[in-house]
């Protein structure tokens, strides 16, 4: 595969098709895993780096073969490309020396190299599909480790390059949308008892990135002293909780305000189905209440996979693929809203 034929793919991760996808865009499972014969990738020598590439790719190949992508070989504009895909991190795209990553066709699976630790298998699935995606993910980790051995201590679990992923090396997360705690203001306590849970609440990208059109990303704090299944378990508690606030907030709005909602809706589909600019964040906002009428059943054709498409297709590197060459600010938000109002158009009658 290559760089081209993965850009024009829709990753299977934003078809729509999971439990509870309405709200759950995205379910995650990450296992960070490094090899014992190596230096932490932070301490590595770049001949260092260079072998365990060798040794990570080799074994993969005995294995279902992936796609490897050599960060060194891609340019800054396809290496954001692929953070705006959820493929490699800011660390990795930012980072120097031998790195790269691995993915498959249908980029559910992928796996970054020499990025904070030796090895990060991320799998990832639509809706509410944790279990999944952890069973993915343990497959993915069993193909490797035919070939390699990872650093593990009977008393610490598994070594890694930061403390806080010592353990397991499990972050296990999910990406929901939640308009209705925020338009009722409730966000910052629901906030404060999921971290009392153990878990953190980020932005779409994750660590360091910020919430935008009501996305965001709940994952493990903890990867030391519970087992894998615990942190599964407590994850969908955390999910099924957030899940019912957000019902909650949304049957609050609906009879207090239908009105203003309704009106807040449909407004946001007439301008992504108008606009000739579009900035990424008005882009955001307005699909996020579209999002909202999916939820509230006010449309009849639009899925929320057309927007999670969309959300990926909208971003600024992806824009710039697209036409073939690099664009200004302005030029972007014009070839935003050309995007969003075509794709609108051919939904028809909503």
């Amino acid at each position: 595969m290559t760089f081209d034929d993965l850009v024009k793919r829709t990753a299977s991760w934003l078809d729509g098709s999971g439990d509870l996808s309405t709200l759950v865009i995205s379910s995650r499972v990450r296992l960070a895993r490094n090899l014992p014969f190596s230096k932490f990738a932070h301490l590595a020598s770049e001949a260092e780096k260079e072998q365990i590439i060798t040794c990570i790719v080799a074994a993969n190949a005995k294995g279902v073969p992936l796609s490897y992508f050599d960060a060194t070989v891609l340019d800054a504009s396809q290496r954001a490309l692929l953070v705006e895909r959820h493929l490699i991190s800011p660390a990795l795209e930012k980072g120097t020396g031998p790195r790269g990553i691995l993915v498959n066709e249908q980029e559910d699976l992928s796996v970054m190299v020499n990025e904070e630790d030796h090895l990060r298998i991320q799998v990832m699935q639509s809706g509410f599909q944790v279990d999944e995606a952890w069973t993915a993910a343990r497959c993915a980790e069993a193909d490797l480790a035919r070939e390699l051995s990872f650093a593990f201590s009977e008393k610490w679990g598994y070594l890694t390059a930061c403390p806080s992923n010592t353990g397991t090396g499990m972050r296990a997360s999910i990406l929901i949308h939640l308009p209705g705690l925020v338009l009722t203001q409730e966000m910052e306590g629901v906030i404060r008892g999921v971290t009392q849970m153990g878990f953190v609440v980020r932005g779409l990208y994750g660590e360091g990135s910020d919430v935008s059109g009501n996305l965001f990303q709940v994952s493990n704090q903890i990867t030391l002293g519970r087992t894998e299944l615990e942190i599964l378990e407590a994850l969908d508690k955390v999910t099924r909780q957030l899940i019912q606030c957000e019902q909650n907030a949304r049957d609050t709005l609906m009879g207090d305000i239908r009105s203003q909602i309704e009106d807040k809706v449909w407004w946001a589909f007439g301008i992504l189905s108008h606009a000739r600019l579009l900035s990424s964040q008005e882009f955001m906002n307005l699909s996020s209440a579209v999002r909202l009428g999916i939820g509230l059943e006010l449309f009849d054709s639009i899925e929320v996979g057309t927007l999670n498409e969309l959300m990926v297709r909208t971003k600024p590197y992806h824009l710039q693929n697209q036409v073939g060459r690099q664009l200004d600010s302005p030029e972007r938000d014009r070839v935003r809203a050309d995007m969003a109002r075509r794709r609108m158009a051919e939904l028809g009658n909503p």
